[in-house]
């Protein structure tokens, strides 16, 4: 029996709740030109601070848009990148089907490192998000995990303690800082292992 008192779950998205996988745009992009799915990864990855700022807000959509296409060599056009790019998610069923069971009991947010072109075309039409009390969007919020101020965001619009927060990320980083702010977490690997550790602490989601 857990002596704690959860009053808000919160949801990671990316992994968790919708799977993604970058090698559906990368073998996109090889059908323009064979190699330049792998290429663009490498030049992203090399600059992966390019990919920070722009989840964090700092960089436009046109001026990223822009440096994408570079990178890509100007093979594809805007708005196939933007198709590509989007083009990657799928849904947990599994794990979403628990949130309107929670829901019943807690507070519901989602926080997540994302973006502006993810968010419009790739996932903002999915149904489920409308279960969440509110989203919490690094590119909105200014802050991207594991830094201080987007946890500190959720704690500012749900007006509870921190030890009331838990908090359900693949990403073990992510989870330790929201610990270190006094939340609980759960590092997500699978379905299974988090129903195991809901039940571990006597949370709600009948």
């Amino acid at each position: 029996m857990s002596n704690r008192k959860y009053s808000a779950i919160v949801f990671d998205l990316g992994q968790v709740l919708i799977p993604f996988d970058y090698k559906i745009f990368i073998d996109a992009a090889n059908k323009h030109q064979q190699g330049l799915g792998e290429n663009f990864v490498k030049k992203y990855n090399e600059n992966y601070s390019v990919h920070r700022d722009f989840e964090r807000g700092k960089i436009s959509e046109k001026d990223f848009i822009a440096q994408m296409l570079d990178w890509l060599e100007h093979k594809i056009t805007e708005d196939e990148f933007v198709r590509y790019w989007s083009g990657i998610f799928s849904l947990n069923k599994d794990v979403i089907s628990l949130l309107p069971k929670l829901k019943k009991h807690y507070k519901l947010y989602l926080l997540s490192n994302t973006n502006s072109i993810h968010q419009k075309y790739g996932y903002q039409h999915y149904e489920f998000l409308k279960l969440f009390d509110k989203l919490f969007l690094s590119h909105e919020v200014g802050f991207v995990k594991p830094e201080e101020g987007i946890y500190r965001a959720v704690e500012n619009y749900s007006k509870l303690s921190s030890e009331e927060h838990i908090f359900i990320d693949d990403i073990a980083e992510y989870v330790e800082a929201a610990k270190q702010l006094g939340w609980d977490g759960i590092q997500f690997t699978g379905y299974d292992n988090l129903i195991t550790e809901l039940n571990a602490r006597d949370i709600l989601f009948l």
